[in-house]
């Protein structure tokens, strides 16, 4: 295993096809025990990897002044490295860029799946900042947060929690907090955590913070109660809308974070949907399907899908055109829902919807050419 202290200033970088934005999420709770134990907190963090990795950028590994470790940014002797990297930052209040190169023929050995480098940034915890992201996460908000991984010792380590609305908290310094705000709202649009040179001397990373993956089924038909289980095993937050109760009940329904009974307008009213939201129409009834799909194709949904034949379709284009939706609309709609798999029995036509689901879920997080991948910026 190669490593070094600060990753080279002439490398071309491009993000990670996803951010492993769930592993903050999973350590939350733990982080906020140890600091309420009186325990310092170091926190690493992946912002790149080369090759192959098993984890992705913005994946973390907490580590508290006793000892205690939680998450993981790696395996083998990287975790080792980084946690020594980790004790000695508490210690000395300096972040530190560690840069770790593998070969193939020792790549397990020491956490990656084959040959390949991963850059993980090093540093004591941000009290404050941890407060405000813990609320981000728990009310299921949309967020970046912006790190300066290299640069000069009075702004290195530096962070800035930039939310939706542009309110931040945290600072850069006053040269460069215009020009994370713009990047921020870049990185929530494209929704990719992205490593970016500001100059020759500054980098910085954006991770992208979303809401949970959550996959809204209006209608409880029998379809939905497979789906609905395949979903949560997948980790998404799963919503079930029905108003009529033979349907949509708790009995059908034991399993699912919300069961609405109600009309898709006044069911729509208590949900939020956003770019991390699925939505499948699954009732083939006109009446629950057309109302929803109308609100549905006004949302920053991923995802939208509608079940019926070819047939059932065409005509269903027809009442949405002639009630005013566009073509452009309708456009996002995935009909017939689910990957063409030749499912037939409700669970087999559950795994094809949710197939769908996740790989829509996995394409809009993917940079559509290289040009669009380069992260390198020069400001």
């Amino acid at each position: 295993m190669m490593r070094s202290a600060n990753g080279s200033k002439k490398r071309t970088l491009q993000p990670d096809r996803e951010a492993d934005w769930s592993t903050m999420r999973d350590i939350l709770a733990d982080v906020d025990r140890w600091q309420k134990d009186g325990s310092s907190v170091a926190l690493a963090t992946v912002v790149q990897t080369w090759g192959s990795s098993p984890r992705r950028a913005g994946a973390k590994m907490a580590l508290a002044s006793d000892g205690r470790i939680i998450g993981s940014v790696s395996g083998g002797c990287v975790e080792n490295a980084v946690f020594e990297a980790g004790v000695e930052s508490l210690k000395t209040g300096r972040p530190q860029l560690l840069h770790f190169g593998v070969a193939d023929e020792t790549a397990w050995e020491v956490g990656l799946a084959c040959g390949g480098s991963i850059d993980v940034f090093v540093k004591p915890l941000d009290k404050i900042l941890f407060e405000e992201l813990r609320t981000v996460f728990e009310e299921e908000q949309q967020a970046v947060t912006v790190t300066v991984i290299r640069g000069p010792d009075e702004i290195l380590g530096r962070e800035t929690l930039i939310h939706e609305d542009g309110h931040a908290t945290g600072t850069l310094g006053d040269k460069w907090n215009e020009v994370a705000l713009r990047l921020a709202n870049e990185t929530l649009t494209s929704g990719i955590s992205r490593r970016i040179v500001l100059n020759e001397d500054v980098e910085i990373f954006l991770e992208a913070i979303l809401p949970p993956p959550t996959l809204i089924i209006v209608g409880g038909v029998h379809i939905a109660i497979s789906l609905t289980a395949l979903a949560k095993t997948l980790g998404y937050r799963t919503i079930v809308i029905d108003p009529r109760t033979a349907w949509g009940n708790k009995e059908r329904f034991p399993h699912v974070d919300q069961l609405i009974q109600a009309w898709p307008e006044e069911a729509f009213e208590q949900v939020k949907v956003t770019r991390s939201t699925a939505i499948a129409m699954l009732t083939h009834d006109p009446k629950l399907d057309d109302p929803a799909l109308k609100i549905a194709l006004n949302r920053p949904a991923f995802y939208i899908g509608a079940l019926g034949s070819k047939s059932t379709h065409a005509k269903r284009r027809t009442r949405l055109l002639n009630d005013g939706v566009s073509e452009s609309q309708l456009s996002r709609l995935h009909a017939p829902i689910g990957l063409d798999i030749g499912a037939q029995t409700p669970e087999e036509i559950a795994l094809a919807i949710m197939s769908e689901v996740v790989k829509s879920h996995r394409n809009q997080n993917q940079p559509e050419s290289r040009e669009e991948a380069q992260a390198v910026s020069s400001l």
